[in-house]
């Protein structure tokens, strides 16, 4: 049976998501948006257009707002759909999602942003929690439509004056919280001091901090796709939505293909995609060489494709700002030995990072497009910013002192090669 979704992309109807009778998935702009001069797309892989964008055309941007994996499978099971029917999932947790982007039954009004939250005790929130591995994401849960990408048991808030709610109806979240895992020990406290350490180094990366309720370890991470809108002296200021997308979604990747090895993107699409997009392309460009030369200072071999975004600023084509947003998901994977220690994108040819050394990273600056010396002297620069910076964001816990000591151990074995 034909069945069709409003999207919506800040509060603008923009285009009709279908699941056809034979349970395929097709995407077209709407022309009222089209014919908008102020139109702008959707996604890079979904270009404003007439033509309908098929299963294979509009599936890497819609299945990449979606949980990953085993949460998915979780959530198909407590709402009775199937895990592999995307649209069935948007229908039923896409209403507070990554970036600007709303689904809603076709003709259901948007509701108005009442931005409703339902406040928690420390208790409830200790119980929503507990029940994450369970419950993922709350689906399922009255009024409550939340979608967050990845693998990982977490769940968006909202927080304003210490009070911690839940969105209900659509409403904007502002933090999304993600909780210790038992089989990564200290999980919370390598990530926060990953993302401390990045911020001291001077990449541009979302804010964090470390939360504790009835002995559960939690990681708060600031959502840098929400803004609060400029309001008049004595008005309570609300939050608005920015638009975002991963580079899988800009580049119409599937997320089960986020991992090179697996077809997914490489190192030099991704500087392809940013030099073609950005607003400001010398400045982001910079940006995510560091990021690629700080993930593998740090040990982080799980750096894939969906790790980075692109973040757009303004509703309006005219004054539509497109740049590299804030880093994330920022771990020292090599802490744990179960993990696999290939890297999710080549360094210039290599999956493995302890062979990883100037040449891999000349070629690299080869593919990417970037200046071999200057690529080196990057390398150099940050690992000697990441020695000097790791004492200030380190913590007495027993888990940050050991990440901290194997970053402290990579970041000199890079000085020693590069000196060579």
């Amino acid at each position: 049976m034909r069945r069709t979704l409003d999207v919506y992309l800040h509060r603008h109807l923009i285009g009709k998501l279908v699941q056809d009778d034979h349970g395929q998935m097709v995407f077209s702009y709407v022309e009222s948006w089209l014919n908008d001069p102020a139109a702008i797309p959707l996604s890079q892989s979904l270009p404003l257009s007439k033509k309908r964008f098929d299963r294979n055309g509009c599936r890497g941007f819609f299945a990449g707002i979606l949980p990953d994996e085993n949460q998915r499978e979780i959530i198909a099971r407590n709402l009775g759909i199937s895990a592999r029917n995307d649209f069935a999932m948007l229908e039923r947790i896409g209403g507070e999602c990554a970036g600007a982007v709303t689904f809603i039954p076709e003709g259901m009004r948007l509701s108005e942003p009442d931005h409703a939250y339902r406040q928690l005790t420390p208790a409830e929130l200790a119980d929503i929690i507990r029940q994450l591995p369970k419950r993922p994401l709350l689906a399922g849960e009255e009024g409550v439509r939340l979608s967050l990408a990845g693998a990982q048991d977490k769940i968006a808030l909202h927080i304003a004056d210490d009070q911690i709610s839940i969105p209900l109806n659509g409403a904007p979240s502002t933090h999304i919280l993600k909780p210790a895992i038992e089989r990564f020990k200290g999980l919370v406290f390598n990530e926060a001091l990953c993302m401390r350490l990045a911020e001291a180094v001077g990449l541009n990366v979302a804010k964090v901090e470390i939360g504790k309720v009835e002995g559960i370890d939690y990681l708060l991470v600031q959502r840098y796709d929400r803004a609060f809108d400029a309001v008049s002296p004595g008005s309570p200021a609300k939050m608005k939505r920015l638009h975002q997308e991963d580079f899988c979604q800009a580049l119409g990747e599937a997320p089960e293909r986020k991992y090179q090895n697996e077809g997914g993107p490489s190192i030099q699409q991704c500087f392809e995609l940013l030099r073609a997009v950005s607003s400001t392309p010398v400045i982001d460009l910079q940006a995510l060489l560091d990021a690629v030369i700080f993930n593998w200072l740090i040990g982080n071999q799980d750096a894939h494709a969906k790790n980075f975004s692109l973040l757009y600023r303004g509703e309006i084509w005219s004054s539509l700002q497109t740049r590299l947003a804030p880093l994330y998901d920022l771990i020292c994977t090599v802490y744990y030995p179960e993990l696999s220690p290939k890297l999710a994108m080549k360094i210039g040819g290599d999956y493995v990072s302890e062979r990883v050394g100037p040449a891999n990273f000349e070629r690299m600056a080869e593919e990417a497009g970037l200046a071999k010396p200057i690529t080196k002297q990057r390398v150099k620069k940050v690992a000697e910013s990441v020695i000097s910076k790791l004492p200030a964001v380190s913590s007495e816990h027993p888990v940050a002192l050991g990440v901290a000591k194997a970053i402290r151990s990579r970041s000199e074995l890079c000085l020693k090669r590069f000196a060579r």
